[in-house]
């Protein structure tokens, strides 16, 4: 009321609490029990998110045997992944009662973090994912990707991600169309959420596809190998690789889905959802994701469980201790000497596809 199709009133000098009056999200003046757990959750999460993502930067960092296209892009990720757990921190001390201290400004800029994080890690998930598919398919070891095409991929990842943080505080919000407002983002309009929604889930279904077709292709190779090596061997392949995938892809599905279903529904006008019941614990499990991501990446590779314990024990042994027994996931650059002394068992046509023994060395190719 009050607005026509040619003048729009526009609310850019209302205070943060006028547009959750509005959308129905209120803004609670004390601390409740739930928010405390929330916060504390949070935190918690926040912390061991930026630690665990440091400690992958340092290694990559630290250890010359990672510097390769692949360990490239899992250090961007870890860097989106550590900028996640930045802003879901600034995000904590901005929360509950605080919201209502913030100017439209500063409310935007605690969202804009926020999305562009967590684009910048879903990006770079998608990155990875291609690159393995690249790579596999090439039959490399590692890929012959250049290093400035490498960093050309990452400077675009964090571009296209820090333009979708800022297009709602550029226009795309519903300062000016207060019918239109989200419920979770009081400020934000639903159609953004439809777009941002719909964007993650196609990258989702690209990443599904492309991890699909890189099993189905090497579940064909074991298979063509199998006549020179043994039977063993062949199903341990098949079944490291289905492990490997099965843990990315379900990670993704638990941590995102939730979040994803409840922003399509808040987007889509759902009035009977109630969304607000589950949102912050969703966003809590989006963010377990950035978490997940070293874990899953990195910490499945001995060589990088060796430089983190050496940062964490502060020690500086460079290139002292080359080689490890009994490891069973090893760096591109071992793999690459391992192969060359390597009987021709291990190899399909002249070309390394797995070598003997490597229980892990499926996770390596499919991260």
């Amino acid at each position: 009321m009050g607005t026509n199709t040619t003048d729009k009133i526009c609310h850019y000098n209302r205070t943060v609490d006028f547009f959750y009056e509005k959308s129905g999200k209120n803004i609670s003046e004390y601390w409740r029990n739930r928010d405390y757990v929330i916060v504390s959750l949070g935190m918690t999460v926040c912390f061991i998110v930026i630690f665990s993502n440091l400690l992958v930067m340092g290694a990559i960092f630290k250890n010359r045997r990672f510097h390769y296209p692949i360990y490239y892009l899992l250090g961007n990720l870890a860097l989106a992944d550590l900028f996640a757990g930045v802003s879901y921190l600034h995000l904590m001390f901005h929360t509950g009662p605080w919201t209502i201290k913030l100017s439209q400004h500063q409310w935007f800029v605690r969202q804009g973090l926020i999305d562009t994080s967590l684009t910048a890690s879903v990006l770079n998930l998608l990155a990875v994912a291609v690159e393995r598919h690249q790579t596999i398919f090439n039959m490399q070891l590692h890929s012959k990707m250049s290093t400035r095409r490498v960093f050309i991929i990452m400077l675009c990842i964090w571009l296209v991600a820090i333009v979708m943080g800022l297009v709602p505080a550029m226009g795309w919000h519903c300062l000016c169309d207060l019918e239109n407002c989200s419920t979770m983002a009081p400020m934000y309009s639903r159609s953004y959420l439809v777009f941002w929604g719909v964007l993650n889930l196609l990258t989702f279904f690209i990443m599904v596809a492309v991890y699909t077709r890189i099993f189905v292709y090497v579940r064909r190779k074991s298979k063509q190998m199998s006549q020179h090596t043994t039977q063993m061997r062949h199903k341990e392949t098949v079944f490291n690789l289905m492990k490997t995938v099965s843990m990315i892809l379900g990670c993704f599905v638990f941590c995102w889905t939730p979040g994803l279903v409840i922003l399509l529904l808040d987007g889509l006008g759902c009035g009977k959802c109630e969304v607000l019941r589950f949102e912050k614990y969703f966003l809590v499990l989006a963010e377990c994701n950035s978490f997940f991501n070293p874990i899953i990446y990195s910490f499945r590779d001995t060589d990088m469980r060796r430089t983190f314990k050496e940062i964490l024990c502060c020690l500086c042994q460079r290139g002292s201790r080359k080689g490890a027994s009994g490891v069973y996931f090893n760096t591109l650059e071992q793999e690459k000497y391992k192969y060359r002394a390597a009987e021709p068992t291990g190899k399909t046509n002249g070309i390394p596809l797995i070598r003997a023994g490597s229980e892990d060395i499926p996770a390596h190719s499919e991260t």
